[in-house]
């Protein structure tokens, strides 16, 4: 179920209370979300969350899964006084956010808790506005990487009782395994314990699965950090030859102009540099690799995972057959396949007016196609040349790389 699942008519009264509970059960809730707990006539939650809020005469109902499988039933009671419980702040990370897709604020009324991060800064004496707080709780464990810059404070959400252990060898693996890691387990209640170990020689045991985890980032010189500037080093890539290498995928970067929430289709992905760089750039960018190489297209989602974006999309096949049925793109980079029939004007049918997109070439094919869009349509035209010292014998001397034909362009 999508969109706004009730009525637009409001009823007479709020009728959904989302209530924040924690560890110390009833005795840390407010009399008045108390009382809406002891007002409502069905209790959602999770058996934990029904555990800690006994004793309930309400009827109660315990979350599915999927948990969207109970929103029809939810619904249905619209009116009927009703509760939802969730783990501290419901509105960070928690329900509180997806329940109010679909119901109108009008008719909820909230009761939240400290959350796990606010409590987790009052244990360690870590200021909240300069702390990093990601979640990892159903959530792939890669995408943790882009934000293990040294001297950074995180606080992450975990899955289970695993998730510490699995975020330690992912630290030492990538040469930050002098990083300090607190497992903080069930704050706020009588089973909450807080210990600490560094990445390299975690060994604590026996973790309660409801824990919070903080990590102060240490890193030597060689440690494997995922810089904040586009254009990473050529070596970071997994590839056979086809990459837009670091200089150039800079330039494209910034020629690809990203906004938050926007998405790429990278069209000949080839090893999957620009599509990674373009979510690097921002934690709500998405990207769609379109590769037709099958060994290409298995290497771009272990760059995107190595690189902590496992969640870039690819998608096996030539274009612009691959195409059809995509997500519309805010964007297009084409970066392989520009001489292919028909790729070029698919790209530019699927883009919306004011999207944008850029194209790379080396060879004079690729050049064709582009000079003919350009004195068909206009937009930009550029030829990108970088030269890198070698050596000559004892001395040095510039060697360039194949020129870049760039043709950017902005549907009207």
């Amino acid at each position: 179920m999508t969109g706004n699942a009730v009525s637009t008519s409001p009823p007479a009264a709020p009728w959904l209370t989302i209530v924040g509970i924690g560890e110390d059960g009833r005795a840390g809730l407010s009399p008045a979300a108390a009382a809406a707990l002891d007002g409502a006539r069905l209790v959602y939650g999770g058996r934990r969350h029904l555990a800690l809020a006994a004793p309930l005469a309400a009827e109660t109902r315990i979350w599915p899964s999927p948990m969207a499988d109970a929103y029809p039933g939810l619904f249905a009671r619209r009116g009927t006084p009703t509760c939802i419980l969730a783990t501290g702040d419901p509105f960070h990370y928690g329900i509180g956010a997806e329940i109010a897709r679909l119901v109108p604020a009008a008719e909820m009324r909230v009761f939240s808790q400290p959350s796990a991060f606010s409590l987790a800064c009052a244990r360690l004496g870590w200021p909240l506005a300069e702390t990093g707080c990601l979640t990892l709780h159903g959530r792939a464990l890669p995408r943790l990487i882009p934000h293990l810059q040294p001297g950074a404070r995180l606080l992450v959400l975990t899955w289970d009782e695993t998730t510490p252990a699995a975020v330690a060898a992912l630290l030492a693996e990538r040469g930050l395994g002098a990083s300090r890691l607190t497992v903080l387990e069930a704050m706020g209640g009588p089973r909450e314990r807080r210990r600490s170990a560094t990445a390299a020689g975690f060994d604590l045991v026996g973790i309660d699965p409801l824990n919070t985890l903080g990590i102060e980032v240490v890193g030597a010189a060689a440690a494997q950090v995922v810089t904040v500037s586009p254009g990473l080093d050529d070596a970071w890539f997994e590839h056979d030859g086809q990459l837009t290498k670091a200089d150039i995928r800079a330039v494209t970067l910034a020629a690809l102009r990203p906004r938050a929430g926007q998405t790429l289709w990278d069209i000949g992905a080839g090893a999957g540099s620009i599509s990674i760089e373009w979510m690097l750039r921002h934690p709500s960018l998405r990207a769609i690799a379109v590769e037709g190489n099958p060994a290409r297209a298995t290497r771009i989602a272990r760059n995107a995972a190595r690189l902590g974006v496992p969640d870039l999309r690819v998608v096996e096949g030539p274009a612009p057959a691959a195409l059809a049925g995509l997500p519309a793109p805010d964007t297009v980079f084409i970066g392989g396949g520009v001489t292919a029939p028909g790729v070029l004007d698919a790209a530019v049918a699927a883009l919306p007016p004011g999207g944008r997109l850029v194209a790379n070439v080396v060879t004079l094919e690729g050049e064709a196609v582009l000079l003919a869009a350009f004195a068909q349509q206009g937009g930009s035209l550029k030829r990108l040349t970088v030269a890198h010292a070698d050596p000559v014998g004892h001395l040095h001397g510039w060697r360039g790389a194949m020129p870049v034909t760039q043709w950017a362009w902005v549907k009207a």
